[in-house]
């Protein structure tokens, strides 16, 4: 019946395209809105344009590296850690205190609604990691006080103090030795603010206004932005890394995946967001566009809300995941542009355990171990479906339904739940539902990125965190791992990690996915981000 279901979902998906292309060929490719610049469909809105009060990939495209800059980069093409706004730095010998000396002569965006009068220094530095690290900056509570990737982290908890030295010399304190501290100053949630903008916002009764007119150092200015319709920018002409960048930039906002493919194909957009696996082979087909493809740093999973029972014991967690066939959800989901995850880690990872446990369909179990936990007959959950579209997970509510009925075979009832996006991850945050289909994409290579922001106890309040999940065994040992700079110690205690994973099972992990991203020929350095958001700086049209 799943195989049957399959072929309907591929037909319909097709039928359904073809109807999409054909209304779009009929408009007139002449407006100048299509023709200048270059036009990147996007299949959400942001919910705010700085990426440090939200770690939704949506933000993150819209904002990381079109508006800002970090103090470190990550080699897109080796994942090593590469200067940026710091153009050194040392780690003393105890591993606690990094000095990073700054570039000079960084301009921060000249726009109609500020000109700055200097160009970025330490004061810069300081501004941005404090108004995230402490309470008492001016700017801390500003659009709600919610940092969620930082407090996912518990970076707060761990740095000591942040002191300008001269005005292009920072200095950082740890309290503890921490590994991955640099990897994480160069995700697209670490960037710099002006902080000569946040002053003179501060003066004018205004600070909310720093995160909704956005001020950075990075290759676009933010222009304007009208909700389900388009982002503009313009280029920052004096961007510090001379890139060729095209002179704008519109974020076209279409959340249909079909119509995405239709401006595409028909050139009213010159890049897209997540193409759906449905259409990869067309797309490889055309002379006229191009598809990157990458294998992702990313999972996608159903987790438990085991804060509410009977999601509580594990016992019924175990037997949910034993009522699932991971391997058909891969082929219903996927079309074989993903890889049936074990763990959290995929196998781009250096900790990633080949030998790791894993679960089965064994629906004979599932309902032995149900019985044995006491939940009766035609029990009833929910399974709540993310409603846009993910790498690692491009067909939630597609997901969902398969699951619906192998869990209807051992006498379960799930009822399916969605909302618009913002609305399902403010529920998402206050717990109201039973199970969750979601998942996560890392912003660096660290072993530490999958494990504490999805599982750890510090991660409940930021709502990275979906499982709800808090364990003190299992953030001792992330606490080890993050201790010493030993790779093989390291990967001998992510074992160790998977096991209690493996029997606790907060989360099924599903799927590795691919990462793709479609294009059209004319645009020259356009490539796959493996470390975070879209980038558009150094991307051009070739007329």
């Amino acid at each position: 019946m799943l195989k049957s279901l399959l072929t309907q979902w591929r037909t319909i998906t097709l039928a359904m395209f073809g109807l999409v292309l054909l209304s779009a060929c009929s408009k007139q490719n002449n407006q100048p809105f299509y023709q200048s610049g270059i036009i990147y469909c996007s299949e959400s809105n942001p919910v705010t344009f700085n990426p440090q009060l939200d770690t939704s990939s949506t933000t993150a495209d819209a904002t990381s590296h079109q508006l800002y800059d970090r103090l470190l980069d990550f080699d897109p093409d080796t994942g090593r850690i590469v200067p940026s706004l710091a153009s050194s730095w040392l780690v003393s010998d105890d591993g606690l205190t990094y000095a990073f000396q700054l570039e000079r002569d960084v301009a921060f965006h000249s726009t109609p609604y500020f000109t700055p009068t200097r160009t970025l220094n330490a004061d810069d530095i300081v501004f941005s990691m404090n108004r995230w690290l402490r309470a008492d900056s001016p700017y801390h509570y500003v659009s709600g006080g919610r940092y969620p990737y930082f407090e996912s982290l518990g970076l707060s908890d761990n740095i000591a103090a942040v002191e300008r030295i001269n005005g292009y010399r920072v200095e950082i304190t740890l309290k503890r030795r921490d590994s991955s501290f640099l990897a994480n100053l160069a995700t697209d949630f670490s960037v710099i603010l002006s902080e000569e903008y946040s002053e003179i916002l501060r003066d004018k009764g205004v600070p909310n206004r720093i995160d909704q007119f956005p001020i950075g150092t990075g290759p676009f200015k933010f222009e304007s932005y009208r909700k389900d319709h388009f982002i503009r920018y313009t280029r920052h002409e004096a961007y510090w890394r001379k890139l060729d960048t095209a002179q704008q930039l519109i974020f076209d906002i279409t959340p249909r995946s079909s119509l995405r493919l239709a401006k595409l194909i028909t050139g009213e957009c010159d890049a897209t967001a997540f193409p759906s696996q449905t259409e990869l082979e067309q797309i490889r087909r055309r002379d006229d566009l191009l598809l990157a493809e990458k294998p992702g740093l990313n999972i996608g999973f159903w987790a438990f809300n085991t804060q509410r029972p009977p999601f509580d014991n594990p016992d019924v967690r175990r037997a949910l995941a034993a009522a699932i066939d991971k391997n058909t959800l891969l082929e219903a989901v996927y079309f074989d542009s993903a890889t049936r995850a074990k763990t959290l880690l995929p196998a781009a990872s250096w900790a990633y355990q080949n030998d790791a446990d894993d679960t089965a369909y064994n629906p004979v179990l599932a309902r032995k171990l149900l019985a044995d936990a006491g939940i009766p007959p035609d029990f009833t959950m929910t399974i709540w479906a993310m409603p846009v579209e993910r790498a690692y997970n491009p067909n939630a509510t597609k997901m969902a339904e398969l699951i619906q009925r192998y869990l209807s075979d051992v006498g379960v009832n799930a009822t399916i739940v969605s909302y618009d996006w913002a609305t399902f991850r403010r529920h998402l945050q206050e717990g109201l539902h039973d199970s969750v289909l979601i998942g996560w994409s890392a912003d660096n290579g660290d072993p530490d990125n999958f494990y504490r922001p999805l599982l750890s106890c510090g991660a409940i309040p930021s709502g990275t965190n979906r499982a709800m999940w808090c364990n003190e065994d299992y953030d001792r040992l992330l606490d080890r791992a993050i201790e010493t700079e030993d790779i093989d110690e390291r990967r001998v205690i992510y074992q160790q990690v998977n096991r209690l994973l493996y029997e606790k099972l907060p989360l099924v992990p599903i799927a590795h996915a691919y990462r793709y991203q479609a294009f059209r020929s004319e645009l020259d350095g356009m490539a796959i981000n493996p470390y975070g958001g879209v980038r558009f700086g150094g991307v051009s049209k070739v007329q």
